[in-house]
């Protein structure tokens, strides 16, 4: 039994510590793999292993038979090893204890926010594949991540025992499946060194434009790349049934055999996987060239699985006689009674289990396979420390403390004098109980008596200050009894209402130093910049650091460095994850890529509206525990939690009603986001909204009706191109030309995944004008140079596919294709919220302005352009009108996505100079420019055909070919659209692929489920924004249309049903016919 005290003893060896996480995809056999692990070290019972989940300590993760949460436990293991005595000669046994910290993760798609805390805070993994299903979408995920991270990682081949006793294979079928699915693991491990050396050679190429240097090409390091590959003579593959608690390598057998084979244990160890084969007349290995048409089994099938495939076999038929003989042959002890069981599963595993054991094969493995924290940091911590550099080294020379944090990362100095740095990942919610401060202890017979003397002495001073009191002489013994009674009750709600108070406490990782209970520290933000130490920095002191067990908590004093642990008081000071050090001058390292962006909104509120302020409190604590989830209160007032899909929606409600506020919650339905786009075609219906017609008769109505007509009548006359109208403001002060125009499909996509950089851009800006206006020109050169590079090139990047689409454009606006080749200089803005994949473009005759984000100097503008002076002091009401239209679009008021607004004229009619003007003062002017841009902009997004982009799920089904119609059915009753559909080789699995609206997958994988009986389940990934190409105004207009589907159009329009409801949940106007007299006869029979 692993005992705190022994734990804490082998926190300070830090040659034997080894922090891992296991990876896989969800159900294949995560936790059941660390309840065979945490049996080893006494924590459950062997045969509760599989079945109890002791590290899903939620309730809803032991009701799904899921993990939804990231949960950690130290365990130990001894190594005895022979070794050679010196001065005697003579060999003698070398016992050595490791302590080995296991976080089990997710497997579910919605928590792999949780994945990417585990790999930060591990060194090495294990990553199961269930050799049944094979590479799944998280098994690709969680390689990426693990390759990203730098962490080694181990490959285990769970669930062996189904290719036996489900896909009923023999033991060659078996191999050449297993051996199919690693060299996939192999392909897609080689495509992550081949794509970063491509992407190296990229950055250096650029470095080598922006400073004129010679740099040379990446070479191709065969050596490192064989060292990334999984092989099992390499002793990084392990083969195992978790379920059963029996696993190999072919080290235990390569011992065995070598001395019946007379062959050398190492050459043993290389040919007994691959297609190696034993001569059985000359006895030796001989290649598969060689076998000159004989029918010989390779030599892992003869040795290794036959041996497996036989014990199976001879359960299953019942052969007593063989199993006593394979008993008595491996020399296995096993109870008789336990060989008599009628479960023949619970035979076959008894038997496995025994001869192989689970917990000694993957522990061994890990402290011979993964790096200690002494050796990982020196090849992790390079790429944590300088992420933006290419060869992970410093840009400049460093200081005096950030060699002395550097040194102490790298060797993992956990010595008094070494500065503290804490990687905090994630802030785990603990129940009251589970603290060790509101444990119950056991008291001895001397405490007991102690405090019953104690007692009797205050009772004693209690009945003498009340007699003394008194002038009747006795006091009743009832009233002393009473007021006793009262002391101790108000003594023990006062401590239970302590208890009720939950806590958060940090999941955390020291890199350096050793950090003690009462130290004060730094803790700093993911923002945090080592520049300005004064924000984003509190200044804390540690109030608890502890060792995680599970759900379990033991006090501990101090942690050196190397380990994972629990730090408490630090609510305050964290919101998700920080980074913890007594220097201020060390980076922040918490900046963890979440693959699984939140896309599911839902607002909240309590039904009692008095418990409005426990809801806010619940919100900051859901915030703080939950690394995935986004709280956010909208302009309404509304209280909106942002999550990654409607499992993590389910947990986070679950959380609030339950932990966090503890009050009744009603939730709307969920709010899923749209885009709004344009296509290449000409509007159907040119005035879709009679709101838009309103809103035009009202200003008839309040300006001068005369202009108005004037300029509808100048706008037909002057036949303006597709997508162009003219507006003016009130009494026609400003006439303004504007264009709309659908953006290449290649540009959208590029401002989509390009748009940190356009925000990092837009900030540098802003920045540099603060700066600028404040008179600060203490700026850092080389962060200019970098940032005025990194804009150039983006921008370079953007006006190469502007080129692109001119040359190859087949649109409506093929005549203006030259347009597209100097749009780069022109751009005045990006949309909506300045970072959108709209463009606000200049095309003002005579009227030059400033090129976007430029930090150039603008005088000779301002000399070159006095006679529109005016014109320039619109710029940020033109700006601000272009950002309202692109958020709200006039479809749903949802935001934009891929429209190119050209401004073509911008004319003032009035002298706004001019003193005594009827006009209105320029602020005024300015507001209504910036309503009449916005109407400007949605009148023009309509003359084109619009369409509404879908939030979309990538999804993925496995199942067998009785299910397969069922899955179509509910695929397509959801608007699905299947692209793939594939038979696993060697399996008896369809695997379904799919792009789901992200609007109908809830209640999906339920469905899905019901109709399968089980037998298959979804996994959804955000897969991005996809264009529904229907017209939501779209009506019957031809003949064919009409004779087809009637004036009714009985044939639902998707578009508009999705634009209806959107519309309908925010106020706005809905096109829908509403029955005027419901008592008619006529109206009463349609009923």
């Amino acid at each position: 039994m692993t005992t705190v005290h022994k734990i804490s003893a082998l926190q300070k060896n830090v040659k034997n510590i080894r922090n891992i996480c296991i990876l896989a995809h969800v159900d294949h056999g995560k936790t059941t793999l660390s309840d065979s692990l945490l049996a080893s070290n006494g924590i459950i019972s062997e045969r509760l292993a599989g079945k109890v989940r002791y590290l899903d300590s939620r309730e809803d993760e032991q009701e799904r038979g899921i993990t939804m949460e990231s949960s950690g436990i130290s365990l130990s293991f001894q190594v005895i090893s022979n070794i050679l005595n010196s001065e005697t000669q003579k060999a003698e046994l070398k016992r050595e204890d490791y302590l080995i910290n296991l976080i089990d993760s997710p497997g579910h798609i919605d928590f792999s926010s949780e994945v990417s805390i585990a790999s930060r805070l591990c060194d090495g993994a294990l990553v199961l594949v269930d050799v049944v299903e094979g590479i799944c979408t998280q098994t690709h995920t969680v390689l990426r991540q693990a390759w990203d991270e730098n962490i080694r990682c181990i490959i285990v081949f769970n669930k062996i025992d189904r290719l036996i006793t489900e896909l009923k294979l023999t033991a060659t079928e078996a191999y050449i499946h297993i051996r199919n699915i690693l060299e996939q693991i192999n392909a897609i491990m080689g495509s992550f060194y081949a794509g970063g050396v491509m992407e190296e050679d990229n950055l250096k190429r650029e470095n080598k434009n922006n400073t004129n240097e010679e740099n040379e090409e990446s070479e191709w390091d065969e050596e490192k790349e064989k060292e990334i590959f999984f092989s099992p003579e390499k002793g990084n593959v392990i083969f195992a049934s978790a379920i059963d608690g029996w696993a190999f390598r072919i080290d235990s057998f390569a011992k065995i055999y070598a001395k019946k084979l007379g062959i050398k244990e190492a050459l043993l160890k290389k040919c007994l996987w691959g297609d190696y084969y034993l001569d059985p007349k000359t006895k030796k290995v001989i290649g598969y060239k060689h076998l000159k048409g004989r029918n010989l089994k390779p030599m892992f099938v003869q040795f290794i699985l036959d041996n497996i495939w036989t014990i199976f076999e001879a359960v299953e038929n019942n052969d007593k006689e063989k199993v006593d003989k394979i008993v008595k042959s491996l020399n296995l002890k096993i109870l008789p009674r336990d060989l008599k069981s009628k479960d023949i599963r619970a035979v076959q595993s008894t038997i496995c289990s025994t001869w192989l054991p689970l917990a000694q094969t993957v522990l061994y493995s890990i402290i011979e396979q993964l790096p200690s924290p002494l050796e990982a940091q020196k090849i992790r911590l390079p790429k944590l420390l300088y992420p933006q550099n290419i060869d992970n080294v410093p840009d400049q020379e460093l200081t005096e403390n950030q060699k002395k944090l550097e040194n102490a990362l790298y060797e993992c100095d956990s010595s008094e004098d070494a500065p503290v740095i804490v990687i905090l990942s994630k802030m785990v919610d603990v129940k009251p109980e589970d603290l060790p401060t509101n444990r119950r202890v056991q008291l001895t017979a001397e405490e007991m008596r102690e405090n019953r003397r104690r007692l009797l002495e205050q009772r004693k001073l209690q009945l003498e200050g009340q007699i003394s009191s008194q002038s009747s002489g006795a006091v009743p013994i009832s009233e002393v009894q009473t007021l006793i009674s009262t002391e101790n009750s108000n003594s023990k709600s006062e401590e239970e209402k302590k208890k009720k108070e939950g806590t958060l406490i940090g999941f955390a990782r020291i890199f350096s130093g050793t950090i003690h209970e009462g130290q004060t520290v730094y803790v700093m933000g993911p923002k945090y910049d080592p520049m300005d130490p004064t924000k984003f920095c509190t200044q804390v002191k540690v109030e608890n650091l502890y060792l995680i067990m599970g759900k379990e908590l033991e006090t501990l004093s101090s942690v050196p460095a190397g380990n994972v642990f629990g730090i408490g008081g630090l609510n305050e000071a964290v919101l998700k994850s920080a980074t913890i050090s007594t220097l201020t001058e060390c980076p922040s390292l918490v900046n963890v890529n979440m693959k699984a962006p939140p896309i599911v909104r839902v607002a909240v509120e309590p039904y009692d509206p008095s418990d409005m302020p426990k809801l806010v409190e619940g919100l900051k604590l859901l915030n703080q525990a939950d690394s995935c989830v986004e709280v956010l209160i909208q302009e309404t007032g509304e209280h909106v939690i942002v999550t990654a899909g409607e499992l993590h929606l389910e947990r986070c409600l679950k959380d609030l009603r339950e932990k966090y506020a503890k009050i009744g919650l009603h939730a709307s339905d969920p709010i899923v986001p749209y885009r709004e786009t344009l296509s290449n075609q000409p509007a159907i219906n040119t005035n879709p909204f009679q709101e838009y017609s309103d809103d035009e008769e009202e200003n008839d109505d309040d300006d001068n009706d005369e202009n108005e007509k004037a300029e509808k009548t100048k706008t037909k006359k002057d036949n303006l191109p597709i997508g162009t109208k003219i507006v003016n403001t009130s009494k026609n002060m400003c006439t303004i030309r504007i264009r709309a125009v659908p953006l290449p499909e290649k540009v959208t996509k590029f401002l989509v995944d390009q748009s940190e950089t356009i925000k990092k851009i837009v900030e540098h800006y802003d920045n540099r004008r603060k700066n600028i206006a404040s008179n600060d020109e203490a700026l850092d050169e080389q962060k200019e140079i970098k940032d005025k590079n990194e804009r150039q090139k983006f921008l370079d990047e953007l006006q190469k596919l502007f080129d692109e689409a001119s040359e190859s454009s087949t649109n409506i606006i093929d005549s203006n294709r030259q347009f597209w080749k100097n749009i780069v200089s022109k751009i005045w803005s990006f949309g909506s919220k300045r970072i959108g994949p709209n463009i606000l473009v200049n095309n003002i005759p005579d009227y030059e302005r400033i090129p976007w984000c430029s930090t150039s100097n603008n005088d000779k503008i301002e000399k070159n352009s006095q006679d529109i002076v005016s014109v320039r002091d619109f710029e940020g009401s033109i700006n601000s009108g272009f950002q309202i239209a692109t958020n709200s679009g006039p479809l749903c008021a949802e935001p934009m996505m891929g429209v190119c607004y050209i401004l073509e004229n911008f004319d003032i009619n009035i002298d706004i100079n001019q003193e005594n003007n009827d006009a209105l003062s320029m602020s005024t002017l300015s507001g209504q420019v910036i309503s009449t841009i916005k109407e400007g902009c949605h009148r023009t997004f309509l003359e084109w055909s619009p369409r509404l982009s879908l939030a979309t799920y990538s999804c993925e089904i496995q199942a067998t070919a009785e299910v397969l119609g069922k899955i179509y059915g509910v695929l397509s009753k959801r608007h699905a659209r299947i692209y793939e559909e594939d038979l696993k080789e060697g399996t008896q699995f369809f695997q379904i692929k799919s792009l789901l609206p992200v609007i109908e997958s809830f209640g999906f994988a339920d469905e899905i489920r019901k109709r399968t009986s089980g037998a298959a389940s979804p996994q959804l990934l955000f897969h991005g924004y996809i264009v529904l190409d229907q017209d939501p105004f779209w009506v019957p207009n031809t003949e064919e249309e009409l004779e087809d589907l009637g004036e009714k159009a009985d044939k639902e329009n998707v578009a508009k049903k999705y634009m209806d409801s959107v519309r309908k949940r925010k106020g706005l106007f809905v096109d829908k016919k509403i029955v005027e007299h419901g008592e008619k006869q006529r109206t009463l029979k349609s009923k």
